[in-house]
């Protein structure tokens, strides 16, 4: 049996990115051949696969493409931000991204079944996901995408990897740019007032109303006079209204101007924003908070069981 020294390890691990003890694992079985090692690995990480797609994903990057009026959208997930500067995980986001855009494919499992080869992974994108999730050591997905080919002009904006703003619109590029920036910023829901969703309004509303309520259960409390009616239902309308003008892209202050509202900006410029789309890593994801003083907790507790 070969002697497998760190230096071995180290090696395969330059060669394949695995986890360190899967390298040296690969090499006791290969009794120290690097190449069969490699081998050996490429064999392992289906399964290994496998047991990492119940892991959370709540990390990632945006990445987006566009040539002439089409263009797409995608958020690629993985556990841990380290992996997100790792370059065979960005090559596939943006890989990905670019087959969006050529494609068109109607949902992850058909992106998945196109053609694309990489780090000897291969002959699909969904081949490739699955030998990187081995490869690296870590859950990925393709969590959500959208491609653009209305016919009106793109304009595109990430802030950093993990927010991106694609912008469909009629005009000056410069301004629709500033528009993409703008939404990075202030994280606009929808266009105009009219178009926010209606879940959002009522859930305002009800805010609003609580907030009266309690008002008046004080002023109860304290010997003063309740306002009637008529002024709560004035008060919970203004409270909405101003919720809506806060959210609507178009009444929104413009961040490079604060004496006009991205509207009159855009008036000035004579640019149409049509629609816009932003994605912000992880939205909505529920992310695990580790507690690293119970998990040592538990580790002690688990050798003291098994001494």
């Amino acid at each position: 049996m070969a002697a497998i020294t760190a230096s071995m390890v180290a090696e395969l691990r330059g060669k394949t990115d695995a986890p360190m003890m899967e390298c040296k694992r690969a090499l006791t079985e290969a009794d120290g051949d690097m190449v069969k090692a490699e081998e050996l690995l490429r064999v392992k990480l289906g399964s290994k696969a496998g047991k990492a797609a119940a892991r959370i994903t709540a990390e990632g990057v945006v990445v987006s493409c566009s040539e002439g009026a089409v263009g797409a959208m995608l958020e690629v997930n993985c556990e841990t931000d380290f992996v997100t500067k790792n370059d065979s995980f960005l090559a596939l986001a943006n890989a990905a991204v670019a087959l969006i855009a050529k494609h068109n494919p109607v949902d992850a499992e058909a992106l998945g079944s196109l053609e694309y080869v990489q780090d000897g992974f291969g002959p699909s994108l969904e081949d490739v996901r699955k030998g990187l999730i081995g490869k690296i050591g870590e859950n990925m997905t393709f969590r959500r995408f959208k491609r653009f080919d209305s016919g009106a002009q793109l304009a595109s904006y990430l802030h950093g990897t993990r927010i991106g703003v694609i912008v469909e619109f009629e005009g000056d590029p410069v301004a629709a740019k500033d528009v993409a920036m703008h939404v990075a910023a202030m994280k606009p829901v929808a266009l105009t007032s009219n178009d926010v969703p209606a879940e959002l309004v009522e859930r305002e509303r009800s805010v609003a109303a609580a907030k009266a309520a309690e008002d008046a259960a004080v002023a109860t409390a304290a010997g003063k006079p309740v306002q009637s009616a008529e002024i709560v239902a004035k008060r919970i309308d203004g409270g909405v209204q101003k919720y809506l003008k806060e959210v609507s892209l178009f009444n929104q202050t413009f961040v490079k101007n604060d004496k006009q509202t991205v509207e009159q900006m855009l008036k000035l410029a004579a640019t149409n924003v049509k629609s816009f789309t932003l994605y912000v890593v992880g939205e909505g994801i529920d992310k695990k908070v580790d507690d690293f003083a119970a998990e040592v907790a538990a580790q002690v507790a688990a050798a003291k069981q098994s001494t």
